[in-house]
């Protein structure tokens, strides 16, 4: 029995072609034709049908070894030295690392030998249908963050997670290590990305309670049509960087697939270069390993444009945390059991019953803003005392005491005396005034003419009376009034 011939799809097809021919039911010019080949092509197929038959229209170097074929010792060693230090390694990666140790090989290679050994199997998920979305023109016009929990140190540290940063135009990846994935872990990877680059337009987040509250909002922001903030969402909003939050992890899926990067390549090189702490990583991440990425990952921008923003100066005071508190009657305000003093200096603002800003620097730094005015306070060591006030029904009446005996009081029987002396002497010395002028007037009126009429006289005289009436001299007076 003859050997089963394995044939392509395109060799079946030159064999039907080659049949005909022999049949003499088409010419070698049609042949040519049919087969989209060059005459000279087509007489160099037919000859080799015609003398070796059906196993001339298989190619030639099927069986061969290719003439860039490795060396079999080469191959040895190179499997054994993955198996030595790189077993975990993906055929990517390994043969970048296999290359610094001078065995030059082709990934695919590596790949092809690893399954032929079983010792790299072909990974393949299913996956839901996603729509595909395209790149932002531009770079800086939308930044993809996430944390990335993972065993880093792979149990010779605490665990970590990994503040990772991704521009959508460019794959320009930036990232930091952190205790934990917190609203400070937040607010250093992004200080740490802006500083590098500038502000973004927009941040494409998840839905984690660092970027998205779920709390109702309250009655001064359903006022003033306003939605709940979280502390990070509050800091974007002053810094006019937009906030979107994805509805699942597909729709952020570059940010994650980069996850997926560090989590296979960082792991390995960081056990290579022995780092066991987050400072050591974070200093390996910033020299050695994100320029590599960068350099390797990244793809140039539909539009060269960079549509990044110039930082603020005040980019450690938005950074931070914020709250309300109002101030009490003594100028007091409490925070988090802390208490402090407004300085007498702010009295013209008014802020008795008014809310002022208390911010939390990264540092620990307090400041106390109102109307974007910082004021100036003292923290108070212990909860001041509050003042009481007396209630109405709680007063004790005044006692009454009596005057002691040489109180003027006790003198005032004597002072009665002496008064009625007076004024007794300024009566009498009036009456005698009174009867002196009288005497004038009488004696006056009987030498000069009398009126026409005795009416006349008694009118002036009355007139006169009245004047004199009640005078004193001045003796009398002097001193008194």
């Amino acid at each position: 029995m003859e050997e089963p011939l394995k044939m392509s799809q395109k060799e079946r097809t030159r064999l039907g072609v080659m049949q005909q021919v022999k049949a003499e039911q088409m010419t070698l010019v049609a042949a040519a034709e049919v087969l989209r080949l060059s005459y000279r092509q087509a007489k160099r197929i037919w000859r080799r049908y015609e003398q070796r038959g059906d196993k001339g229209l298989v190619h030639q170097s099927r069986g061969r070894a290719s003439n860039r074929a490795k060396e079999g010792s080469l191959k040895e060693r190179i499997l054994a030295r993955y198996q030595a230090r790189y077993s975990d390694f993906g055929p990517t990666l390994a043969a970048e690392h296999l290359r610094q140790e001078g065995l030059e090989l082709d990934h695919e290679t590596l790949r092809r030998w690893l399954l032929a050994q079983g010792l790299w199997t072909i990974r393949r998920r299913r996956q839901k249908h996603r729509q595909w979305r395209e790149r932002k023109a531009c770079f800086g016009q939308l930044v993809q963050m996430d944390g990335s929990h993972h065993d880093w140190f792979e149990g010779r540290a605490q665990p970590a997670v990994l503040m990772v940063m991704i521009d959508d135009a460019t794959n320009h990846t930036y990232a930091l290590f952190a205790q934990q994935e917190t609203t400070r872990a937040a607010y250093d990877v992004f200080e740490g990305y802006v500083r590098r680059n500038g502000l973004p337009q927009a941040l494409y987040v998840d839905r984690d309670s660092i970027y998205q509250t779920t709390r109702e909002p309250t009655l001064a922001e359903q006022l003033a049509d306003q939605q709940p903030l979280t502390q990070f969402g509050r800091a974007m909003e002053q810094l006019g960087v937009e906030l979107d939050c994805a509805f699942s992890p597909q729709a952020k899926g570059r940010v994650e697939r980069r996850n997926g990067v560090f989590q296979d390549r960082l792991v390995k090189e960081m056990r290579l270069a022995g780092i066991n702490d987050l400072a050591a990583a974070n200093r390996f991440l910033e020299e050695k390993f994100l320029p590599a990425l960068n350099r390797r990952f990244c793809v140039p921008a539909a539009q060269p444009a960079d549509v990044h923003r110039a930082l603020p100066r005040h980019l450690a005071e938005v950074l931070s945390w914020e709250e309300l508190r109002v101030v009490q009657r003594d100028w007091t305000l409490s925070w988090q059991g802390r208490y402090f003093q407004i300085s007498p200096r702010h009295e013209g603002l008014c802020l008795v019953g008014k809310q002022v800003v208390v911010r939390e620097l990264r540092d620990g730094t307090i400041q106390l803003v109102w109307a974007a005015q910082k004021l100036q306070f003292q923290e108070l060591n212990q909860r001041p005392k509050p003042v009481k006030v007396a209630q109405p029904s709680t007063l004790k009446r005044a006692v009454r005491s009596k005057p002691s005996c040489e109180h003027p009081w006790r003198r005032f029987d004597s002072g009665i005396g002496q008064g009625q002396e007076f004024w007794g002497k300024v009566k009498a010395a009036g009456q005698a005034a009174q009867q002196q002028a009288s005497r004038a007037l009488r004696s006056a009126s009987a030498t000069l003419r009398p009126p026409s009429g005795p009416g006349r006289l008694r009118k002036n005289t009355r007139s006169l009376n009245h004047q004199r009436k009640g005078t004193f001299s001045p003796e009398l007076t002097k001193g008194h009034f």
